[in-house]
C-alpha cells in the first residue's frame, strides 16, 4: 500500500495527538518540616510526555552525518554525561587499591541549598556527595579523555581545553564514599550586594554545627531538611524570621574534613515572593546538547560560554526586582556539576542549585528527577510564585513545565521557553507543545533571543510579548516543515529525507498501537 505525502503528513500529526491522561491535580503543600527523601528512583513518577522515542530512528539518520544520536539526546540529555562510573567501577578500572585510596583526602560537593520558614524556624536542605579523588597521571587522564572524545583527540586540542578536559575527566573518576558522617560548619560571613542581588543580606546569626540525621547512601550522597538553631552572631544579630522579612537571608556552609572543596552559600528564603527556576544548558550557556560532537567540546572541553546577552537578562531582574530567588536545576549528573556552579557564580546572580543524583543513570530515572525536584521546591514554597525557564530541546521541560501549572495552580507566574530550532540549524528534534492547550497565552512564551524577554513585566505575570509569533500547535513540533513555536529556520537540503523518514516512523508507530 503506498501512501501520500498528505496521508504520512496527517499521520503525523494525529500521531502527536494521542496522549496519556494528564495527571490529577494535587493540592499545594503547607510549609513543614520535610522528611529525608528517598533517593530510590523506583518510587519517583515514570516518563511522561514523551509519546515516541524518536532515538533509535535519528541515530540511524545521524549516524551518516559523523554523530551518534542515542535516546539520551533525542530528550535533550547530554549523553556523554550517562552511564559515568562510580565507586568500584572507578577502582577497577584505574587499578588503584584501596590501601592507595585510603591515602587520598576526603572531599565533598556541598549544593548550594534553600530554606523555608515553618513553625519550628528555618529548615535547611543540605544535600552533596562525599568522595575521594584518585591519583591519576596525566597520561592515564588522557587515555580517559579520549573515550569521551567524539573525532578527536586530547592532544589535538588547545593547551587550556586539554587542562579542561582532564580535570573534567578527573571529576569524572572518583570514588563515592557510603556510610560516611556528614558533618555541616554554618557561618553568617557571607558576602552580598543588596543594591544586584535582588536583596539579599548576610544573615546577622545562625553560626553553628550541623551533623546530618543520616550518613551517605550506597552513592556517597546526603539529602536532607535540617532546623537551624537561631543562634546569636558577632554584632549580637539574629536570623530574621521568616514571617516578618521579605528579604532573603544568606549563610556560608562547610562541610566539615573537606573545607578545600566543600563550601557552599545557603539561601534563606521568604514564604512569599517570587524564584525564578532556570535550566542551565542551551539557555545560560551554549552547549548544544542536540549535536553530540559539539556538545560534548562545549561541555568537556571548551570554557563555558554564556548564551548571547542572557547575563544580562537575569542581571538586571536581580537588580529590579526585590525578594527574587535564583534556583537553578540541571539534571547533570553530581560529578560534573562543579564547571556548573563555577559558571553560574562567575555569570549569573548569586542562587540555589539542584543536581541529579547518581543513582538517576537511564533516560526514565533522569527525566523524572526533574519534576521531582520541582515537585519539591514548589511543596516548599506553596505562596511563592514561580518563572520557569528552559528550552524546546528537553522533552521533560517540555511536559514537565506545563504539568506544573496544572498541579500547583496560582504558583506558576511565567514559563519563558528558548525555541532552540528556530535560531540553530543544528537542532533538528521534535519537540511537544501539547502541555499548553489550555494554558493563558500571557502565562508563557517561546522566544528566540534573550531580548525577546525585556520590558516585560513579569512581577505582574505579563509574560508575553505580543511582537514574537508563537505559532503553538499543542502536538508534535519542531523544524523544518512540522511547524517550529516562534518561527523557524529554512532547512538543509538533506532535511526532507529525514522529515519525510520520521514521518513514516510515525505511521508505523500510529499503526501498531
Amino acid at each position: 500500500m503506498a501512501f501520500s505525502r498528505r496521508s504520512i503528513l496527517g499521520a503525523m500529526l494525529a500521531c502527536a495527538q494521542l496522549a496519556a491522561a494528564a495527571p490529577n491535580p494535587v493540592a499545594a503543600a503547607h510549609p513543614m518540616i520535610t522528611p529525608p527523601p528517598s533517593l530510590d528512583r523506583r518510587a519517583l513518577e515514570r516518563l511522561e510526555g514523551r509519546d515516541l522515542d524518536f532515538g533509535g530512528y535519528l541515530n540511524s539518520v545521524f549516524s551518516s552525518l559523523g554523530s551518534g544520536v542515542s535516546s539520551f539526546v533525542a530528550s535533550g540529555v547530554p549523553q556523554f554525561f550517562n552511564d559515568l562510573p562510580t565507586g568500584t567501577a572507578v577502582e577497577s578500572s584505574l587499578g588503584i587499591s584501596s590501601s592507595d585510596l585510603d591515602a587520598s583526602p576526603t572531599q565533598a560537593l556541598n549544593v548550594p541549598p534553600y530554606a523555608n520558614w515553618t513553625d519550628q524556624g528555618w529548615n535547611l536542605r543540605i544535600h552533596g556527595n562525599i568522595y575521594k579523588q584518585p591519583n591519576i597521571s596525566q597520561d592515564k587522564l588522557n587515555d580517559l579523555a579520549n573515550v569521551f572524545l567524539i573525532d578527536t583527540d586530547i592532544t589535538d586540542l588547545p593547551e587550556d581545553q586539554q587542562n579542561q578536559a582532564r580535570n573534567l575527566t578527573s571529576e569524572i573518576f572518583v570514588v563515592q564514599q557510603d556510610n560516611e558522617q556528614v558533618i555541616i560548619d554554618i557561618i553568617n560571613d557571607a558576602t552580598v550586594d543588596p543594591n544586584t542581588d535582588s536583596g539579599a543580606i548576610s544573615a546577622a546569626g545562625g553560626t553553628q554545627n550541623i551533623t546530618m540525621p543520616f550518613n551517605t547512601t550506597e552513592q556517597g550522597d546526603f539529602d536532607s531538611f535540617v532546623v537551624l538553631q537561631n543562634t546569636t552572631g558577632p554584632n549580637g544579630g539574629h536570623l530574621l524570621p521568616g514571617n516578618e522579612t521579605d528579604r532573603l537571608q544568606v549563610l556560608d556552609l562547610w562541610v566539615r574534613g573537606a573545607e578545600t572543596t566543600g563550601n557552599a552559600t545557603a539561601y534563606l528564603v521568604p514564604p512569599t515572593g517570587i524564584t525564578i527556576i532556570s535550566d542551565i544548558d542551551d539557555i545560560l550557556r551554549v552547549t548544544k546538547i542536540y549535536d553530540p560532537k559539539e556538545g560534548l567540546l562545549n561541555s568537556f572541553a571548551r570554557p563555558f560560554t554564556p548564551w548571547e546577552n542572557m547575563p544580562e537578562i537575569y542581571a538586571n531582574w536581580s537588580k529590579s526586582i526585590q525578594n527574587l530567588h535564583f534556583h537553578y536545576l540541571t539534571t547533570t549528573p553530581e560529578q560534573v556539576t562543579k564547571n556548573y556552579m563555577d559558571f553560574i557564580y562567575k555569570t549569573y546572580p548569586l542562587g540555589s542549585f539542584d543536581t541529579r543524583p547518581l543513582n538517576f543513570s537511564d533516560v526514565s530515572a533522569t527525566l523524572s528527577i526533574r519534576k521531582f525536584l520541582l515537585q519539591k521546591i514548589f511543596q516548599t514554597f506553596p505562596q511563592r510564585k514561580f518563572i520557569l525557564v528552559g528550552d524546546t530541546s528537553n522533552s521533560d521541560i517540555m511536559s514537565d513545565y506545563p504539568e506544573m501549572v496544572k498541579d500547583f495552580p496560582n504558583q506558576v507566574q511565567c514559563i519563558f521557553l528558548r525555541n532552540t530550532s528556530s535560531t540553530d540549524s543544528s537542532d533538528l528534534f521534535p519537540y511537544n507543545t501539547k502541555g499548553f492547550n489550555g494554558i493563558p497565552q500571557n502565562q508563557y512564551m517561546f522566544f528566540h533571543n534573550p531580548n525577546d524577554l525585556t520590558n516585560l513585566d513579569i512581577v505582574n505575570g505579563n509574560c508575553f510579548n505580543s511582537s514574537i509569533v508563537q505559532n503553538v500547535t499543542f502536538q508534535l513540533q519542531g523544524p523544518y516543515g512540522l511547524g517550529s513555536a516562534a518561527g523557524a529556520l529554512a532547512p538543509p537540503s538533506w532535511w526532507k529525507s529525514v522529515s519525510w523518514g520520521l514521518g513514516l516512523t510515525l505511521l508505523v508507530a500510529a499503526m501498531s498501537t
